[in-house]
């Protein structure tokens, strides 16, 4: 699992716009999480999937990434679907998936700046740092979900060359592999810039580099 000095406090500050949107968001829904919210890591975690930041109507009000939305469920029905979960029930994660975001606060309009991704980013950078430990398993697959999530973790692996588009595949340090999907977001769905099948694909091919084909 990984420890606790990769995610923010609870009252981060890092991003004073982000720190006043939380405050403001705690006097409208006080029932809600409001706060940054951890990474999740299922056991033997072997594919990690990377995404923006906490959706209003999901993590950000249920405090677990990638649970209690559109987004999250078009995820888990991927994952169901390619075989790494049982269900599309986003309240249980599955074995051999962990599930972060490039920024870890609610941001207004689900938009994060260029600087609140960059302040963010060590949080990330701490989580990579730390499966090189013995005692921790690696991620043999990292997916980024969306253009942001996939250039910082570009970034984070120096790969200067690396370019975002769906389905790309690139190698990273220590035998893993970068997968770049679109974001399973309710706009992108609803427009079908992404389809369950072509998320599939992507998800399947994970399979496959996980499994040593």
């Amino acid at each position: 699992m990984a420890s606790r000095t990769a995610e923010p406090a609870p009252n981060c500050r890092r991003c004073p716009r982000l720190a006043e949107h939380r405050r403001a968001m705690r006097k409208v829904q006080p029932e809600h999480h409001n706060a940054p919210v951890p990474s999740r890591y299922g056991s033997n975690a072997r594919l990690l999937i990377v995404g923006l930041a906490p959706g209003a109507r999901g993590a950000n009000r249920t405090g677990r990434a990638f649970h209690g939305d559109a987004s999250s469920r078009a995820l888990f029905a991927g994952l169901a679907a390619a075989g790494f979960a049982r269900s599309a029930d986003s309240a249980v994660l599955p074995t051999g998936v962990a599930l972060t975001n490039a920024v870890r606060c609610l941001p207004p309009v689900n938009r994060p700046t260029a600087v609140e991704v960059s302040r963010c980013r060590p949080f990330l950078e701490r989580e990579i740092a730390q499966w090189t430990r013995p005692t921790l398993v690696k991620p043999r697959v990292v997916l980024a979900l969306g253009r942001v999530a996939f250039e910082v973790l570009a970034e984070i692996a120096q790969l200067p060359a690396a370019t975002f588009s769906h389905g790309a595949e690139f190698d990273l340090p220590g035998r893993a592999t970068l997968l770049a999907s679109y974001h399973t977001s309710l706009q992108n769905m609803n427009t079908r810039r992404l389809t369950p099948e072509m998320f599939e694909q992507v998800l399947h091919r994970a399979r496959q580099i996980i499994d040593g084909a």
